[in-house]
């Protein structure tokens, strides 16, 4: 068996969604999900997927694109709403009012984990993969540090090699581009302390046409020595309409993954699991 982390992203992201991942969760056929703690979600469902922490990594999925913030964000969401991936970079590069309110919306997201969980997360990664971006991931490690002095909780690093994004020939455009934006984060992770693994897949184009099989099994292809594979899978519901362009594809992924769509030879493990890099 080769063994690699399976992390459904978005928990509490809606009801739907949620009751998804914990299905998958009780079915043994996940191994991480993060939980986006902005929702008003996170500590309704919390409950149930605690449920599961013997078996799967819990973690925060940071959020600064979707919804509202936990706390106050006037120059960044001055309506109560989170604002584009692009428009996060561009103020966390450009402006120090801006940082400031990036840091502290992280601190009020690791801060509602810990308020429901009572203890750390096990990882920390982000939606749109924001933990990772240029002009906020030094926010982002800078708040865990100060945290975790100690033992930290290990961080998910999106890039991966080109020649392994274009052997598996899914989204390779995509892949490519969050790899680019992403590069040098694993390495200043390390460097910092936090563990992180070590290859990368489950970008998707999103595309309900596609052989949603099909391409999970691509993301096993070339995997690197701490393989982690994202996901989506959820149940949709109107909220998830109004809030999220990734609708339809998610049904998709619920039901390949529960009924053990994955290759016989590979198993879900945690991430301490995965053994040293």
């Amino acid at each position: 068996m080769t063994r690699f982390v399976l992390c459904a992203d978005d928990f509490a992201l809606t009801e739907g969604v949620s009751r998804a991942i914990v299905e998958l969760a009780a079915a043994g056929r996940l191994s991480a999900t993060g939980a986006m703690t902005n929702r008003p979600h996170w500590r309704i469902w919390a409950r149930e997927i605690a449920l599961h922490a013997h078996a799967i990594d819990i973690g925060v999925h940071l959020n600064l694109t979707c919804a509202a913030p936990l706390g106050p964000m006037p120059r960044l969401a001055p309506g109560d709403a989170l604002p584009s991936l692009g428009a996060v970079i561009r103020a966390a590069l450009l402006s120090p009012s801006a940082r400031a309110e990036i840091a502290a919306e992280i601190t009020r997201q690791v801060d509602a984990f810990e308020d429901v969980m009572g203890r750390a997360p096990d990882f920390v990664d982000g939606h749109q993969h924001v933990h990772a971006m240029p002009g906020l991931r030094g926010l982002v490690l800078a708040e865990l540090l100060r945290r975790y002095p100690g033992a930290k909780p290990y961080l998910r690093d999106p890039a991966d090699s080109v020649g392994a994004i274009r052997a598996r020939g899914v989204a390779v455009a995509k892949a490519l581009t969050i790899g680019g934006l992403a590069a040098g984060f694993g390495t200043a992770a390390r460097s910092a302390g936090f563990a992180t693994n070590r290859g990368f897949a489950g970008v998707s184009p999103f595309d309900p046409a596609r052989d949603v099989v099909a391409d999970m099994a691509c993301f096993l292809v070339a995997p690197g020595p701490r393989h982690l594979v994202m996901c989506h899978p959820g149940h949709v519901d109107d909220e998830l309409v109004r809030l999220e362009p990734v609708v339809a594809t998610r049904p998709l992924e619920h039901a390949a993954l529960l009924a053990g769509a994955l290759p016989a030879r590979w198993a879900v493990a945690r991430f301490a699991g995965l053994g040293p890099a």
